[in-house]
């Protein structure tokens, strides 16, 4: 089956108006107030950080900063993954069961499904970090060129395998594949044939929504500049959160879209996930 762009795009559109109620309910609760959380908790080491940036452009020590500051909150990191990965795998539930479940339910099966979700995510950032680091140690045995010619071919390798594991959350969500590598498995099948069209799809999808989300952050964050130094912390907070909140709604919809097309679903059978 060839991957239609505009059938997806417009199936997460009709999915994302079909259950608008309910998707701010799970947004607001697992991808909002959480990050709003974080911002709110965090933002001044963060803001320590970019000055520290500017003060001391030295890009080795900005990498040390950054690490010791992500390597002390690490539970928080944790905590949100566990947190946002209940949500992306209750919400894609919501959107895609034929069997129409709660909220409640849907959660549950996320909740349910989490450690796979977890392995499999795992298993995906060690390819990723090995694909990364394969250049570095060539780079370090040989020549600079060399190093840089294994990175570009391990970069390539890279956007590969993400479109190829594409589909590893909807796997785990939709048809409730408990089992880490079947999951990564059945990504790799499903999107057999389409790595191309899937790839430019979602490049697509990513750029217009970062380029929105930060014209839109950049514009409210001047407004909130205005109105004191207490008050733009909070409101860029919220913002952010918003914005966090909307990007994974959007994102998920569309995975759920191209899961649905791929696996040979028809639109009627999801038309409504709630009546």
């Amino acid at each position: 089956m060839k991957f239609d762009m505009s059938a997806a795009w417009n199936e997460a559109v009709r999915l994302l108006a079909a259950n608008r109620d309910v998707l701010l309910i799970v947004a607001g609760v697992f991808f909002f107030l959480p990050y709003v959380g974080f911002m709110l908790m965090f933002t001044n080491e963060m803001a320590a950080l970019e000055a520290a940036q500017g003060a001391d452009p030295d890009p080795e020590a900005m990498g040390q900063a950054m690490l010791g500051f992500y390597g002390s909150i690490w539970w928080m990191i944790l905590l949100m993954a566990i947190v946002q990965g209940i949500g992306m795998l209750g919400l894609l539930a919501l959107l895609s069961d034929r069997s129409r479940p709660t909220v409640g339910e849907a959660l549950k099966i996320g909740l349910k499904m989490l450690l796979p979700y977890l392995g499999a995510q795992i298993l995906v950032s060690v390819l990723y970090g090995l694909l990364l680091l394969v250049p570095i140690a060539v780079g370090a045995g040989t020549s600079v060129a060399t190093g840089v010619l294994v990175g570009i071919v391990a970069f390539v390798l890279l956007v590969y395998l993400f479109t190829k594991f594409l589909l590893v959350t909807p796997v785990i969500a939709i048809e409730r594949v408990g089992n880490p590598l079947a999951a990564l498995g059945r990504s790799w099948r499903l999107t057999k044939g389409n790595s191309l069209r899937l790839f430019f799809f979602i490049l697509l999808l990513l750029v217009a929504l970062v380029v929105v989300g930060g014209v839109i952050s950049m514009i409210l964050g001047l407004i909130l500049a205005l109105a004191g130094e207490e008050v733009a912390r909070i409101g860029n907070a919220i913002v952010s959160g918003l914005v966090n909140g909307v990007f994974y709604v959007i994102f998920l919809a569309v995975l759920a879209a191209i899961h649905r097309q791929l696996t040979g679903g028809s639109p009627e059978a999801v038309s409504e996930t709630f009546s």
